[in-house]
């Protein structure tokens, strides 16, 4: 069972950064005769996405960077970690935290890197920055976690499941912070579920990857995200469930005395089934999916910070978060916030 504590850091803010267009899944996203726009967001709950070919990945989490380290006044030569948590990198190589490192003007004795997760991306980074500032004992004193995909180039702005978002979540070391409690799990039997075919190294570009075909009513080519709805369903309504009672039970907490449970924004009847296996209040799980859509691993940092920012200005706020899916992959995460956590509005570029 891979359970894990990580004593001594905090959770110092978070920001999130989206495009300003929006496309709206009625009217706006694919024309197809198998394709019921109204039946998909009544389904999914996505009405509406924010969606632009104009920027990556990492334009917007350069954008959420600079708009978390300003309003937490950091010096940039104290942010010592920068890790890069996507699924649509800037180029196949050089890793895109490399690039973010020079663009954002942090210090060249900074530790880069990135990370391919999707769904569950961001719990993921979170524990790997999280325990190299832990295990530095004081050495590296902050961290920047940049998670999320822009996927406007690869499936283009019509498929109306996901949006384009990218967020931050600043870390520093604190030994007065309470500890964050981590489960992970993975099964790679289930790995072509949410694929892409073509476009590396297995499956090399060729002409024939731009070929059209229709899947779920949606057309796709092989450059395109595609998954096996039902198996994803089934997944993403047993594991998350079981992931927090195992959390719960290892570390001997009662997890519905947390305040937030903030899921990965999947779809709407899946986290629906979520909620009901935990008996959870619906007032206790917010959600950003009906205005974003599926962000892929900026979807709970991206609720927090659109959902939350209002009501965990004072005091401590207890969160457990789970992401899910492609991989297939899953992490759940229990931690504390303190009144000094700060969550920046929303940057809309």
């Amino acid at each position: 069972m891979a359970f894990f504590e990580i004593h001594n850091v905090r959770i110092a803010g978070f920001s999130a950064c989206v495009p300003k267009q929006i496309i709206q899944n009625v009217g706006d996203a694919i024309q197809s005769s198998d394709y019921d726009a109204a039946a998909f967001v009544e389904t999914t709950g996505v009405v509406e996405r924010h969606c632009s070919k104009d920027f990556t990945t990492s334009d917007l989490g350069y954008a959420a960077a600079e708009k978390l380290i300003s309003d937490l006044k950091w010096d940039k030569r104290e942010i010592e970690v920068l890790i890069f948590v996507s699924q649509t990198a800037d180029y196949i190589l050089p890793a895109t935290a490399c690039i973010l490192q020079e663009r954002l003007g942090l210090g060249k004795e900074c530790y880069a890197t990135d990370m391919s997760l999707g769904c569950s991306g961001w719990v993921y980074g979170l524990s790997e920055i999280a325990s190299l500032i832990s295990v530095a004992n004081g050495n590296i004193k902050k961290g920047l976690l940049v998670a999320g995909d822009a996927r406007g180039i690869v499936d283009g702005p019509w498929d109306p499941l996901f949006g384009h978002a990218a967020t931050v979540t600043a870390l520093e070391f604190d030994v007065s912070a309470s500890s964050m409690k981590f489960h992970f799990g993975t099964d790679g039997s289930g790995y072509d579920a949410i694929i892409t075919l073509d476009g590396g190294c297995r499956n090399q570009l060729s002409v024939n990857s731009f070929d059209m075909e229709q899947v779920d009513g949606k057309p796709v080519n092989r450059l395109m995200t595609r998954m096996k709805g039902m198996d994803v369903f089934s997944f993403g309504i047993s594991v998350p469930p079981k992931s927090i009672k195992k959390l719960a039970e290892r570390y001997s907490f009662d997890y519905h005395e947390y305040d937030y449970f903030v899921f990965h924004q999947a779809n709407m009847k899946m986290n629906e089934m979520i909620v009901k296996k935990l008996k959870l209040p619906s007032e206790k799980v917010p959600s950003s999916m009906a205005h974003f859509g599926n962000t892929s691993s900026a979807s709970i940092p991206l609720t927090i910070v659109t959902e939350l920012k209002e009501k965990v200005k004072n005091g401590v706020t207890k969160f457990l978060c789970c992401g899910f899916g492609v991989g297939l992959s899953w992490g759940t995460v229990a931690f504390e916030s303190d009144d000094r956590m700060l969550i920046s509005d929303l940057v809309e570029i």
